[in-house]
């Protein structure tokens, strides 16, 4: 039997999904989340063999919990089901670890098979996921993304060259270089950018 938890925000998708995976005859919802912080404690107690995990989710977000799963040693699988076909949340998925990242537009049918498939040691990725990707590589360095976190929090000029160790010509240099590679007509619309594509 595949035990599975899924983490999901919105509560009449998080109970139909509940539901519908139970109708399979080898699988078991053994538990379900409706924030990132509830989501770690339950899983790292329950110790379910897959999690469907949505993104954007309160408190914590679902890569933030998968970065904090792989953190403390936790060895479920992960499918991410999302609605946002953001490059910056993929390469972010990628790098912590995700066996399959799928847009929730899919079927239950294509969902079960999907974790069939990783279960049995499997990775699955959207197509549409991989094309945005391809398409929308993102051009920052990671010096650059946590200039523009840091923006993105209200931080001054000042604060930030004091949590960075720069200079304020070589933070001011950093500026310029974000805002010409995003296109961008100041800091705020850098920010603003690069969190719609899910780079920061």
């Amino acid at each position: 039997m595949i035990r599975i938890f899924i983490a999901e925000d919105q509560r009449m998708l998080l109970s139909a999904l509940g539901s519908l995976l139970e109708f399979e005859e080898d699988m078991t919802v053994i538990g379900q989340a409706m924030n990132g912080e509830e989501a770690v404690t339950n899983i790292l107690t329950l110790q379910p063999d897959i999690c469907l995990m949505d993104i954007e989710m309160p408190v914590k977000s679902g890569l933030d919990v998968v970065e904090e799963l792989k953190d403390r040693g936790a060895s479920c699988k992960v499918i991410i089901l999302t609605t946002f076909a953001r490059p910056g949340y993929f390469e972010r998925a990628v790098k912590a670890g995700v066996d399959g990242y799928l847009l929730k537009d899919g079927s239950i049918e294509d969902l079960a098979g999907a974790i069939r498939k990783i279960i049995n040691g499997g990775k699955l990725f959207s197509p549409d996921l991989m094309l945005d990707v391809l398409r929308d590589e993102n051009p920052l360095t990671d010096r650059e993304r946590d200039i523009l976190r840091l923006a993105s929090q209200g931080k001054t000029t000042k604060e930030m060259t004091k949590e960075l160790y720069l200079s304020y010509g070589t933070l001011r240099n950093y500026i310029s270089d974000i805002i010409q590679k995003l296109d961008a007509k100041n800091r705020m619309d850098a920010v603003s950018i690069a969190t719609k594509k899910g780079w920061i």
